[in-house]
């Protein structure tokens, strides 16, 4: 393991632990709802209120990050996002709660941009895939644990023992103090020509698009999948297992996808993979039993591995913008996308879950062509390493 490796490990222990907060909010809800008497509107507009702010932010904090050079340490940011989610149960105020939850989501939309540009800087293109699934899949771990950890610390204390989940936070932020230089401000990189600028910002507009649809499928199915399972007759407990079990599936998934990029290029392993996610997720709605879990896992694998691989693509595409970039990808895509999961539940709501989670698939198929349209050159296709079928 090189030490340029070594740190974005070290990076990738840092997402985890800021990405633990994210799923916070929605696991405590309830408790919110019967303790402090909010209406579900009320205990809705705390979620997205911190969506909205994480999501909107990320590419304001990455344009600052590329053109005025601005950096914070990362280690304040990890501390920011764990003291304002862990003291939400200590609050009676709910405009407080308010606040509280929007600093938060600002230490976290200001971690991305900061870390994912160390990360870029520290990686060459052609193990860029594999090096960023790294990163990525710290924050993939974090936000499979999160809410595991703030039903343990709110079901000992309840809303109060919130404050436990500082822990691991302020302990993070410790290490990151000591292992990581005070940042300098950075020079901020000459703009490019107007002949460059233009096909790199459709081309990262076009990700955005797609990126934002996968979103939909991928915070649809966390959504929705668990309910499903309960009305297939497995207890609560049980279906949130299961599904932890495909995001863990998802996990590896990123592992194997920004390997196989390397080697076969990211734009064939994204497209191969989303037309790959739509027949398992098919079969997991049309049978039950062993044979839908087992698809249920094999989509979470398949879906979740083109993500590092297109956030690698962004960073290839626009190499002068990586902060700009990668809070588009991980913070307006993913805001965006998540919108999508309202519109699976009016469906529902309309005719069946069922039907409704018919959406993710559809959702997929609309990503397909945006990907498709990218300006990003093929590797294994042009090659020669896989043939394309004849035309005629």
């Amino acid at each position: 393991m090189t030490p340029d490796t070594k740190s974005v490990w070290g990076l990738s222990a840092a997402h985890l632990v800021t990405d633990l907060y994210s799923p916070v909010l929605p696991a405590i809800l309830p408790l919110l709802i019967a303790e402090q008497g909010y209406s579900f509107f009320l205990a809705g507009l705390i979620v997205t209120v911190y969506n909205l702010t994480s999501s909107m932010m990320q590419p304001i904090v990455g344009w600052l990050y590329d053109a005025r050079g601005l950096v914070v340490h990362i280690s304040v940011t990890v501390l920011i996002s764990a003291t304002f989610i862990s003291i939400i149960g200590l609050l009676n105020n709910y405009y407080l709660v308010l606040a509280s939850v929007a600093v938060a989501a600002l230490g976290h939309a200001f971690f991305h941009p900061s870390a994912l540009g160390t990360v870029s800087r520290l990686t060459r293109d052609a193990s860029r895939g594999r090096i960023t699934s790294y990163f990525v899949i710290g924050g993939n771990l974090g936000y499979a644990v999160g809410p595991i950890c703030a039903g343990v610390a709110v079901g000992l204390m309840g809303l109060p023992g919130l404050v436990i989940l500082a822990v691991p936070g302020i302990v993070m932020a410790a290490v990151l103090r000591y292992i990581l230089p005070a940042p300098g401000r950075l020079k901020a990189p000459a703009p490019p020509s107007q002949g460059e600028q233009r096909p790199a910002c459709r081309a990262v507009a076009l990700l955005v698009v797609a990126s934002g649809l996968r979103a939909w499928a991928i915070f649809g199915s966390v959504a929705f999948l668990p309910t499903i399972l309960t009305l297939r007759g497995i207890d609560l407990v049980t279906a949130n297992l299961l599904v932890s079990g495909m995001l863990i599936a998802g996990v590896v998934g990123q592992l194997v996808g920004g390997t196989l990029s390397d080697r076969y290029g990211r734009k064939e392993y994204t497209l191969i993979g989303l037309v790959s996610a739509i027949p398992p997720f098919v079969v997991f709605l049309m049978t039950d039993g062993i044979v839908s879990l087992v698809a249920m896992i094999i989509f979470g694998f398949i879906l979740w591995s083109t993500f590092a691989v297109t956030v690698a693509m962004a960073h290839e595409i626009a190499p002068g913008n990586v902060g700009l970039v990668s809070g588009l990808m991980l913070g307006l895509a993913v805001g965006v996308g998540g919108m999508g999961v309202a519109a699976t539940g009016w469906i529902a709501d309309l005719t069946s879950l069922s039907i409704g989670l018919m959406t993710i698939p559809v959702a997929i198929v609309l990503a397909i062509p945006f990907f498709l349209a990218v300006p990003y050159p093929w590797k294994a296709f042009s090659s020669g390493m896989i043939r394309l079928p004849s035309l005629r």
